[in-house]
């Protein structure tokens, strides 16, 4: 796994100025109103911050700017930081913060006076957000996170203790960024599940389904997507059980598909080396059952992925051909690049039959069809229930994590009936990201509260955001990581609350 930057917190001491080395980050209101750090710098350094909040720069300076000072006179540091936050931030403030600060400390020890900042801690859960190289199949090591970082605070063991639980996040969100990341030559089926039954050290319960198993299950609409593969078609299931016993759970599903050559439906060779994100739903999932089983969440999550490799083969399966699926519906496949859903609908069905969640989520790279519609900024939502859904886009926006909701409509069925089978698996160009979520919905009892969220416009991008260099995102690990604090963990009556509201919400 990729490395975390080590975060330590310390006493808030203005009087130690003079023995830091590295970069030394001083907080300044965009007032110009300094702290005692700040003062002290700016005695040591012979006025050149105050030089500074007089330019005509700093007055232009906004909310979350850094200004950096190089080797200033009467410090040790190679840098000292200004930067620019008024003394009330929202959390995404100190977070974007965070990860500007990440973004210029490359290959650096950061020591940040913080004072008695509120937000301390989600500044560095910014910091450690953005703190991210996927660098492991490189031969020359060139540092590109922040070698060590030291935040000084008043209250400095209560930061570190808000700290605790987003520092789990973090690593989730580092786990799915590196699955997202990973050739598939060395991410396979097989090296992916054995990589989640590693969890079990962290106190989730895995299991994972072979072929035989599947087949016995009656999984055949999984199995037809990696049937044309060397690599075995596998599903894995972790639990974790942190809330009452007996509780049902709620349930996360991720598309697996470790690479996606479209199959006998073969994709243009120019952009396919990308479809090593297609199993990034799986990976969502399994970041974010990291992120719980860390932080000791006080519910029940189960998580649950099908992993496939779509490939064309003499066994590969065909356009026009007809499989059944676990629930016994015939799916008649008319392209077999549109095999997400194929791998879903199974692992989804088997989920309701085991273990009855109170609610169901499932991510996938599902369509190209989402990425013209919301771009890069949002993942597409849909869902048969107004609470569950709701509740979601709430923690999505809590946490900066683009999501829109979009229709379902029996209108749609229509696109994906079939002249031989009960239900085909595309209905053409179309609103194809509808009609993708309305086939999986056919899998889904009336009983369960369900989200679909199609993310494959921002598991992965060609640019750096916020809080990630380019490639993948981790989206989605903290968004659900909030839904389960905020609507599943037994802890206090209104969540117990919310949580029924959740179960009992009409589409």
């Amino acid at each position: 796994m990729s490395h975390l930057t080590p975060i330590r917190f310390v006493d808030y001491d203005p009087k130690s100025l003079s023995e830091q080395v590295g970069r030394l980050v001083i907080l300044i209101t965009p007032e110009g109103l300094m702290d005692q750090a700040g003062r002290s710098a700016n005695r040591l350094s012979k006025g050149a911050l105050a030089r500074l909040i007089a330019s005509d720069s700093f007055k232009k300076a906004k909310t979350g700017q850094i200004i950096s000072l190089g080797w200033p006179a009467g410090l040790q540091v190679e840098a000292l930081d200004v930067l620019v936050l008024p003394r009330r931030v929202t959390p995404i403030e100190a977070r974007k913060a965070g990860a500007a600060l990440a973004k210029i400390g490359a290959g650096k020890i950061m020591t940040v006076m913080a004072g008695s900042m509120p937000k301390a801690a989600d500044l560095a859960l910014g910091i450690a957000l953005r703190s991210y190289s996927f660098d492991q199949h490189k031969t020359a090591q060139d540092s590109k996170t922040l070698d060590a970082v030291v935040i000084a605070h008043k209250a400095h063991e209560e930061t570190a203790t808000k700290f605790a639980p987003m520092l789990a996040v973090a690593e989730g969100v580092h786990m799915t960024r590196d699955l997202i990341n990973e050739p598939a030559n060395v991410l396979t089926t097989t090296e992916f599940a054995n990589r989640l039954v590693e969890m079990e050290a962290i106190g989730l319960k895995v299991e994972v389904l072979d072929e035989p198993q599947l087949e016995e299950l009656g999984m055949r609409s999984l199995l037809c997507v990696g049937q044309g593969s060397d690599s075995p078609s596998k599903v894995v299931i972790m639990q974790w059980n942190g809330g009452l016993e007996g509780e049902a759970p709620l349930a996360l599903v991720g598309k697996g598909v470790v690479f996606d050559t479209g199959g006998i439906s073969l994709k243009p060779a120019g952009g396919m080396e990308d479809m090593t994100m297609d199993m990034g739903g799986a990976g969502v999932v399994a970041g974010t059952m990291r992120a719980l089983a860390l932080r000791g969440a006080k519910a029940n999550v189960v998580g649950l992925v099908g992993l496939v490799e779509n490939m064309p083969s003499g066994n590969a399966t065909r356009p026009g051909d007809v499989v059944t699926s676990m629930k016994g519906d015939t799916i008649e496949v008319i392209n077999t690049d549109a095999e997400g859903r194929l791998v879903l609908c199974d692992v989804m069905w088997y989920t309701q039959e085991r273990f009855n969640p109170v609610g169901m989520i499932d991510l996938a790279t599902l369509t190209g069809a989402i990425i013209v519609g919301l771009g890069h900024e949002n993942a597409g939502v849909f869902s048969n229930n107004d609470a569950l859904c709701n509740a979601f886009l709430k923690a999505a926006a809590a946490e900066d994590e683009g999501a829109w909701r979009m229709p379902l409509g029996k209108g749609y069925d229509d696109l994906i009936k079939s002249r031989i089978a009960d239900i085909k698996n595309t209905g053409g160009r179309a609103a194809g990201s509808v009609t993708a979520a309305q086939f999986l919905k056919r899998f889904v009892k009336d009983e369960t509260p369900w989200i679909h969220l199609d993310i494959a416009g921002v598991a992965s991008v060609k640019a750096d955001t916020s809080y990630a260099p380019k490639g993948a995102t981790g989206w989605g690990v903290s968004a659900l990581n909030r839904l389960v604090h905020n609507g599943f963990e037994t802890q206090t009556e209104t969540q117990t609350e919310t949580q029924t509201e959740t179960q009992t919400g009409a589409e």
